[in-house]
């Protein structure tokens, strides 16, 4: 069965799958809860150093980052043209950066092995996100070019 130019575009601009729509979800009361629970943390200690601060602080603000994108995702109800792809890699690579640069941080003050293998893990991690992301782009632009030649 072929498809004209008007019945893909048509099939690309349809609502979001029930599987998408779930992953949002997920994404938003994940973010939620994860800022709540920290966020909870955070509060019944306040006698912490300005290090723990620092870091409960920047926890909660990754939480509430995947709970806007959560949001933001479920709002736009169509296809994003693989843009929430982007974005949740965006964040991905944001959070291990952080990961690595606080595990850094930790093994360099305690100079264990064990903080050294902490940071390679993170590092691993960050580098894992990175590709997600330059996949990410790639189906992105593949996805626009497509669209850019069925509509004209």
């Amino acid at each position: 069965m072929s498809m004209n130019p008007d019945d893909m575009i048509g099939r690309l601009s349809g609502p979001l799958s029930l599987r998408r729509r779930i992953g949002n979800v997920v994404a938003l009361l994940g973010g939620l809860g994860g800022a709540l629970f920290t966020g909870l943390l955070w509060a019944t200690e306040p006698v912490l150093p300005g290090r723990t601060h620092l870091a409960f602080g920047a926890l909660v603000a990754l939480g509430l980052t995947w709970a806007g994108y959560g949001a933001w995702a479920l709002t736009r109800r169509t296809p994003l043209f693989a843009l929430d792809r982007v974005i949740a890699a965006w964040l991905a690579v944001a959070a291990t950066v952080l990961l690595t640069a606080g595990t850094a941080a930790i093994a360099a003050a305690r100079g264990t092995w064990a903080g050294t293998a902490g940071v390679a893990v993170a590092a691993t991690l960050a580098v894992l996100a990175v590709a997600v992301l330059l996949r990410a782009r790639a189906d992105r632009a593949a996805l626009l070019r497509r669209r850019r030649e069925l509509g004209g």
